[in-house]
């Protein structure tokens, strides 16, 4: 079993064992009831948290929303709103998340209007929930217009990451899950490129010790940097803190939005990973040999390195909306050497550079 404390300002643990999920009833302070939130595949999966919670004597309110990215609008955002009003939820009452990165947004997003805020609590059920999206206090909605640009940051409870929820994931949804380890890997903990690079197969097995390593070593990047910025603040150009976290996102998410979400979020990322590690060659200066090291570890992973279906135009418009843009000058986060992320302003020659470099692995 690992405990790593998140240190915001209000702390909260991440448990990271086998069986986590029967934990549940020790976070729920409390609240007299709780609202379920979960996908209809993880039925058998909310039961189970259902009967643990239920064995507290605690009401269970079970709230059924789309999977994927489809429950991350503001219409299931209000028939949830709607749920709770009507079941006379009070601020003691509590969420619970129980699947992948869009629903424990959702979820997160649902505890932090209601009431302008009620407690919440993480139950990831995917490997991209357990090392992104379930840590850290974001949560959010999506629009037409582009991902996340409607949420809230609200920290959970507690965040409960059960490998045993993890054992039937497909092996695709194991990798793009790992993209996002990788990730923290280029940002802050080379040891994490190392261990995907010397044993690929483990690191994608969610029995292994190779795999609870990663995913280990990858919630104390992100830990270590939600602390250090809460909510984002560091701002100015050149400085870098929560919005580390965001590399290779600008373009991932600028792709997932073109592809109207069709991308798996892991695969898009590490083709903006590895945007993002050609645009730096052209902008601070990163070394070859880095640039080579993300297309390495990510084809180790089988995650697609290149990407050719969205002219530049429509890309380049995303990049606008990024979160990251201010007053209409895109800001990436790049690295200008290994583990060591900075945020600056390209050209927009170098940007459309690096898109073509992406374009012509592939064509």
């Amino acid at each position: 079993m690992a405990e790593i404390i998140v240190s915001s300002p209000q702390p909260y643990p991440v448990v990271i064992e086998p069986t986590a999920l029967r934990l549940l009833p020790e976070y729920l302070g409390g609240a007299g009831q709780v609202a379920l939130v979960y996908p209809s595949v993880l039925a058998g999966t909310a039961a189970v948290a259902q009967v643990a919670l239920q064995d507290s004597k605690i009401r269970v309110l079970p709230l059924v929303v789309p999977e994927g990215e489809t429950a991350k609008t503001a219409q299931v955002l209000t028939a949830l709103w709607s749920a709770l009003a009507k079941a006379n939820f009070t601020r003691t009452d509590l969420v619970i998340g129980v699947g992948g990165g869009a629903t424990t947004d959702v979820a997160g997003f649902l505890a932090a209007s209601y009431l302008r805020g009620i407690p919440w609590i993480a139950v990831p059920t995917t490997v991209l929930g357990a090392v992104d999206a379930s840590v850290g206090g974001k949560t959010a909605i999506d629009l037409p217009e582009g991902k996340n640009l409607v949420g809230a940051f609200h920290d959970p409870r507690a965040v409960l990451i059960d490998f045993d929820l993890l054992r039937s994931l497909p092996p695709r949804e194991i990798r793009s899950g790992l993209a996002e380890v990788a990730k923290t890997g280029f940002i802050a903990d080379a040891a994490i490129l190392k261990l995907i690079l010397d044993d690929p197969v483990s690191s994608q097995q969610v029995t292994s010790e190779r795999f609870a390593e990663l995913v280990t070593r990858a919630v104390q990047v992100k830990a270590a940097t939600v602390a250090a910025d809460p909510e984002e603040r560091i701002l100015a150009t050149g400085s870098v803190g929560r919005e580390q976290l965001n590399y290779g996102h600008t373009v991932g998410h600028a792709i997932e939005a073109y592809e109207q979400f069709r991308w798996r979020h892991g695969e898009a990322i590490a083709v903006g990973m590895v945007y993002a590690a050609e645009l730096a060659a052209r902008t601070t200066g990163l070394a070859p040999e880095t640039v080579a090291l993300h297309r390495s570890v990510l084809r180790a992973l089988e995650l697609p390195i290149s990407y050719a279906a969205a002219p530049y135009a429509a890309i380049r418009d995303f990049i606008s909306r990024d979160k990251k843009t201010r007053g209409g000058t895109p800001r990436f986060v790049l690295l200008d050497k290994p583990q060591h992320p900075i945020i600056t302003t390209p050209t927009e020659e170098a940007m459309s550079a690096a898109y073509q470099k992406l374009r012509n692995d592939i064509l």
